[in-house]
C-alpha cells in the first residue's frame, strides 16, 4: 500500500514576510506599530528640546503648590490655602455631580420623550416633536446661557421671600427657593448624629453614611442570594416561589430602621439676614449647566429611544395583544426590553458626550474640571502642557470608565444565541 504524506512546507524566506498571507498581516501591523511607536517618540522628543530652550521642564510639582483661590461650590472642606492637587480634585468631583445628575435626568426624560413621540395622540406625539426638534438643532451653549439668564435676571433676590410683603414665595410645599443668586433646597439632617470617621487630610465619612452602604450592600447580596434560592425552587419543582415581598423587605426594612434610629429628615432652608441658612445653596450655575445637559442630551436619547423601539417587530405587539397584555405593560413587558438591544450602543455615546460636554461649565462660572485645572490653575502656575495633558488624561479616563460599565450592561441586555 502506498504511502501518501503531506507535501513538505517550503522553507522559510524573507519574500514570505509580503506575499505570504500567513506573514503578511503580521508584517503590516508590525511596520505600523514602529511608525507610530517613531512619531510619538519624535512628538515626545520634540516637546522635551522646546521646553528646555524656553527654560522649562515638565514636571507636576506644582499640583503641590498653594492655589491661592477661592471655589464657589465645593462639595468636600477647601479654601484658598489649599493646594492646586486639591483644588483639582474639587473641580473633578464637581464634573462627576453634574455628569451623573444629568445622565440620570436625561435618561428618564429621553425615554419618557421617545415613548411619547409614537403616541396616538396627536397633540401630544407633535409637542413632544417640537421639543426634540429644539433642543436638538440648537449649539449647547446657547441653552446653558439663556438657562442661566432667566435665572440671573427673571428670578427674585433672596430678600424678596421676607415678611409678609414677600413677593416672592418658596415652591414644594415651602422646601425650595430660586433665587437669582443660587437656588435654596433642603439638606438631609439628622436627630441622633453618630459622628464621623476621619481619615486625615479632612476626609471624613459619617458613621450614617457608612451603614447606609453597608445595609443597601449586604441587603444586595441576600436579595442575589434569594433569587439563587427561587431559581432552585423552579428548577426542582418547577414552580417559582414569589419572592418580591422577601426582596422588598431586604431592601427596605434595614434603611427603615437606620432612618428611624439616626433621626433623618429634611431641613428646609429659611431666610436669616440676607440669605437663606439651614439648606444647601446650589450655584445657579450648576443648576442651567444641569438643565441645560438634561434638555439637550434628552433631545438625543429621545430619538434613539424612539428608533430602538420601531425597530422591534411589530409582531411582537401584535402577540402581547393576543395574550390579553395592554399597550403600557405592553410596552413595558416586550417592547422595551427588546428594544435596549438597539438602544445601549448609541445611549454610551450620548453619556460620553454629556461628560465631556460639562465643560461648558465655564461659561457660567460653575468651577467644575475645566475652570479649576484648565483654568485658574493653568493660568497661576504656567504649566500649561502639564495641565492640559492632566485634564486630558483625567476626560480619558471618565471615557473609559462609562464605556466599560454600559459595555458590561449591553453584554447583560444583548440576544444571546442558543
Amino acid at each position: 500500500m502506498a504511502d501518501v504524506s503531506a507535501p513538505a512546507e517550503p522553507p522559510f524566506r524573507l519574500s514570505m514576510l509580503i506575499y505570504d498571507r500567513r506573514y503578511r498581516s503580521m508584517t503590516f501591523q508590525v511596520i505600523v506599530f514602529i511608525l507610530v511607536m517613531a512619531a510619538a517618540w519624535w512628538l515626545v522628543n520634540n516637546t522635551i528640546r522646546n521646553l528646555a530652550v524656553l527654560g522649562k521642564d515638565f514636571n507636576f510639582g506644582f499640583l503641590f503648590q498653594r492655589a491661592g483661590y477661592d471655589i464657589p461650590q465645593t462639595p468636600i472642606p477647601y479654601t484658598s490655602d489649599d493646594t492646586h492637587l486639591r483644588a483639582t480634585i474639587v473641580g473633578l468631583l464637581n464634573t462627576l455631580i453634574v455628569s451623573i445628575l444629568g445622565c440620570i435626568a436625561a435618561t428618564v426624560l429621553g425615554v419618557a420623550v421617545g415613548v411619547a413621540r409614537l403616541s396616538n395622540n396627536w397633540l401630544f406625539a407633535r409637542l413632544m416633536t417640537v421639543f426634540v426638534e429644539a433642543f436638538r438643532n440648537m449649539p449647547l451653549l446657547l441653552w446653558i446661557l439663556i438657562i442661566y439668564a432667566i435665572f440671573t435676571e427673571i428670578l427674585p433676590p433672596p430678600n424678596a421671600y421676607r415678611g409678609e410683603d414677600a413677593t416672592a414665595s418658596m415652591i414644594f410645599f415651602d422646601n425650595v427657593a430660586l433665587t437669582n443668586r443660587y437656588t435654596a433646597i433642603p439638606t438631609l439632617a439628622m436627630t441622633n448624629d453618630p459622628g464621623s470617621l476621619d481619615l486625615g487630610a479632612r476626609i471624613t465619612f459619617n458613621w450614617a453614611t457608612i451603614a447606609f452602604v453597608v445595609v443597601l450592600v449586604g441587603g444586595w447580596f441576600v436579595r442575589r442570594a434569594i433569587l439563587a434560592w427561587a431559581q432552585r425552587v423552579q428548577d426542582a419543582t418547577g414552580l417559582r416561589p414569589r419572592t418580591w415581598v422577601m426582596n422588598l423587605a431586604v431592601m427596605t426594612v434595614p434603611s427603615l430602621f437606620l432612618i428611624f434610629w439616626f433621626g433623618l429628615h429634611l431641613e428646609a432652608p429659611e431666610l436669616r439676614g440676607f440669605n437663606f441658612t439651614g439648606g444647601i445653596n446650589v450655584q445657579n450655575g450648576l443648576v442651567a449647566l444641569w438643565l441645560a445637559l438634561t434638555l439637550y442630551t434628552a433631545a438625543f436619547i429621545a430619538e434613539i429611544v424612539r428608533a430602538g423601539i420601531l425597530a422591534v417587530s411589530k409582531g411582537q405587539t401584535e402577540a402581547a395583544f393576543a395574550l390579553g397584555l395592554r399597550p403600557r405593560r405592553t410596552m413595558k413587558l416586550v417592547i422595551l426590553p427588546q428594544a435596549l438591544r438597539v438602544i445601549i450602543p448609541p445611549l454610551i455615546s450620548q453619556y460620553l458626550n454629556l461628560t465631556k460636554n460639562s465643560s461648558l461649565a465655564i461659561a457660567v462660572g460653575y468651577m467644575d474640571l475645566r475652570g479649576t485645572l484648565g483654568g485658574t490653575t493653568l493660568n497661576q502656575t504656567g504649566r500649561e502642557l502639564e495641565a492640559i495633558v492632566l485634564m486630558m488624561a483625567i476626560y480619558w479616563a471618565l471615557s473609559m470608565i462609562i464605556s466599560a460599565g454600559m459595555n458590561i450592561f449591553n453584554a447583560r441586555v444583548k440576544l444571546k444565541e442558543r
